[in-house]
């Protein structure tokens, strides 16, 4: 699976690096060229995007129900698992949406790492192992090329664990107490990493999450909560059986 996979980020790579450089020739500075890129694959992940967010609150109206069938069927495993899955036909959801873009986009971030790794560095400051100075800059980052350090860092830092803070509790629909604990917990988790990263891809990564926010906003203030019928209200809402017909007298 990996090694089918690879061919595939290569070209992605190679379609990012020629979008940035685009960007770049239009007049755009390299930072605001990966801040266009990062809105860009962001705009074609919206369909994809939406479709996963009204599943998610769809399952949220569906947890009362949900956890009767689990409390219902707790002894009972290969039970409890044929009703979940025919619950979820009947509701016409899908658990694994919520994955869905979050799948989609991990090809994107593996190849944009790749090009802030080499690619751009070679399209700033050529074969030269030499810091790139000022052409590399954006801003407040000396090098978007290379590890963020000193007040860059700090900066990035606080933007990503905020906007990230703020992202995934926007995203996490679910009131179960251990599912909100992990939305806090997992950027502090992702911290270590971003000490690993070029200046770039932590760019990347904040308007990523400041897109995930607004569009959040927008998801609630346009999708309505779903109203999902009761088993009472379902069996109410269905047509009463015919009559029985009545049965011809012999002569």
């Amino acid at each position: 699976m990996i090694p089918a996979v690879i061919p595939v980020i290569k070209q992605l790579a190679e379609l990012l690096d020629k979008l940035l450089n685009v960007f770049h020739d239009a007049g755009l500075s390299w930072g605001t060229s990966i801040i266009a890129l990062t809105v860009l694959t962001r705009a074609l992940l919206v369909p994809l995007t939406f479709k996963s967010r009204k599943g998610m609150r769809a399952m949220l109206a569906l947890q009362p129900q949900m956890k009767e069938l689990q409390e219902k069927y707790k002894n009972d495993r290969q039970r409890l698992q044929q009703e979940m899955m025919n619950f979820y036909r009947e509701n016409k959801v899908n658990p694994a949406a919520a994955c869905i873009p979050l799948i989609a986009q991990a090809p994107v971030f593996i190849a944009l790492y790749s090009v802030l790794r080499s690619d751009l560095r070679i399209d700033i400051c050529g074969q030269s192992a030499e810091p790139c100075g000022e052409v590399a800059s954006w801003f407040f980052i000396p090098d978007l090329t290379a590890k963020a350090t000193g007040s860059a860092l700090v900066i990035l830092l606080v933007l990503f664990i905020s906007t990230q803070l703020i992202s995934m509790a926007m995203m996490s629909f679910s009131a179960d107490k251990s599912q909100r604990m992990l939305a806090f917990v997992l950027p502090a988790a992702l911290v270590p990493l971003a000490f690993t990263l070029p200046a770039g891809l932590l760019l990347y990564w904040v308007t990523t999450n400041i897109w995930t926010i607004g569009q959040q906003y927008v998801v609630k203030k346009v999708v309505p909560a779903p109203t999902i019928s009761t088993p009472e209200e379902k069996a109410a809402a269905k047509p009463p059986p015919p009559p029985p017909r009545k049965r011809k007298k012999r002569r």
